[in-house]
């Protein structure tokens, strides 16, 4: 995409830059990231690409080739958290990043003009708003000259993403999004950030792995993700830990008779968080033991943990992850913030596509949309293209 041609055919002159930020799709670990626990996602090919020029004049203008709207115009000093650009629409994610710089006292007060396009698909949990947001951190960066390093852009980015939005969303998107490499999955250790690059090279071993668009749009600002977020927060407190990641794996059934006169839900989230940061561990273990196949049944549990103790799956998520399990997929998952979105397949590179026509098979036999199904491969992170 032209998105250079475009920015001088919108504004009229030429762009000072071109950078691109991905999506990503998250392998295991979810929930996890809010609660200073572990995750490991990678980053996909699908990819938001900014054609940006700095302004003097305090004035930031916003255009999406993706939304059938005009120019949004704003004045820097004007953006406020939760205001008409921090309540929904694509405009509140990069408007949110440059009021998130100037809060944390990093002079971006001259504006912008921003032209972004994006392959990330919206609303499959392949963190299309993370993408916005790191690209919108990346070039501001590097044309206001900040000297900040991605690990502080993503959680500038994510500041974005819960104090101007109101999404209280975890790190996770946005550090996949600036950090990842390709060819690698991104070990990230969400309490102070350190992360581990490690190999992840599916095609070496006859391998792909699918990622499942089920078409189903969720929405992470209703309400839901937050509910599970205050009760994770609130089974810490009762735990008397500081989050929930201080509950070691062999801990967790002492943990949970603490919980007993508790509500009942915040025990089952308490199991999920804590057993999916021991699925992070024995991914790894894995992983550095070259046995990629293995990683498929700890893949299927983790679904098994989101429908049951998170419930944050739906009808559609499950059929994916039912039906490629019994069509020889090696193991499958949802993937992200659920109530709809992705899964997650490992399949055998020689059972993609008979996995995937019995996915859609069964879509179509059950009533619903065809979902898209691509491979997910590990790609690189956020980047100034030109």
């Amino acid at each position: 995409m032209d998105v250079a041609g475009q920015f001088a055919e919108l504004y009229g002159y030429e762009p000072d830059g071109v950078w691109s930020a991905p999506g990503r799709v998250n392998l295991i670990g979810e929930y996890t990231d809010f609660n200073e626990g572990f995750v490991m996602p990678l980053a996909l090919p699908h990819t938001a690409v900014a054609a940006v020029a700095r302004r003097s004049d305090g004035i930031l203008r916003l255009h999406s080739a993706d939304i059938d709207a005009p120019v949004a115009e704003l004045r820097v000093e004007d953006l406020t958290p939760l205001s008409k650009y921090g309540q929904g629409g694509w405009a509140a994610y990069p408007a949110g990043v440059v009021w998130a710089l100037r809060d944390a006292g990093h002079d971006v007060s001259g504006g912008a003009d921003i032209h972004l396009a994006s392959t990330v698909p919206t609303g499959a949990g392949l963190s299309s708003s993370a993408a916005l947001e790191v690209v919108t951190a990346l070039a501001l960066n590097d044309l206001y000259e900040l000297g900040l390093d991605a690990p502080r852009l993503a959680v500038l980015a994510q500041r974005a993403e819960n104090a101007f939005v109101g999404v209280p969303c975890g790190v996770m998107d946005q550090m996949a999004s600036a950090c990842a490499t390709e060819g690698h999955a991104l070990h990230l250790d969400c309490r102070d950030l350190s992360t581990r690059q490690v190999p992840f090279d599916l095609a070496a071993q006859g391998l792909q792995l699918l990622v499942v668009d089920t078409r189903v749009k969720h929405e992470l600002g209703d309400g839901a993700y937050a509910e599970r977020r205050a009760g994770c927060e609130e089974g810490a407190r009762i735990l008397g830990v500081s989050h929930l990641r201080d509950v070691a794996y062999a801990e967790l059934p002492s943990a949970l008779a603490k919980l007993t006169d508790a509500d009942e839900k915040i025990g089952r989230y308490v199991r999920h968080i804590v057993s999916d940061d021991h699925r992070v561990e024995q991914v790894i273990g894995l992983l550095d033991a070259g046995d990629v196949r293995a990683i498929g049944p700890v893949l299927t549990e983790g679904h098994a943990s989101l429908r049951d103790d998170l419930r944050i799956s739906c009808e559609e998520l499950d059929l994916v992850v039912t039906t490629a399990n019994a069509a020889g997929a090696i193991g499958s998952r949802m993937t992200g913030g659920g109530f709809g979105g992705s899964a997650i397949v490992l399949v055998e590179e020689v059972d993609a596509e008979p996995v995937t026509k019995s996915i859609l098979e069964a879509f179509t036999a059950a009533g619903y949309t065809a979902p898209r199904v691509f491979p997910a491969v590990p790609s690189a992170g956020a980047r100034r293209l030109a």
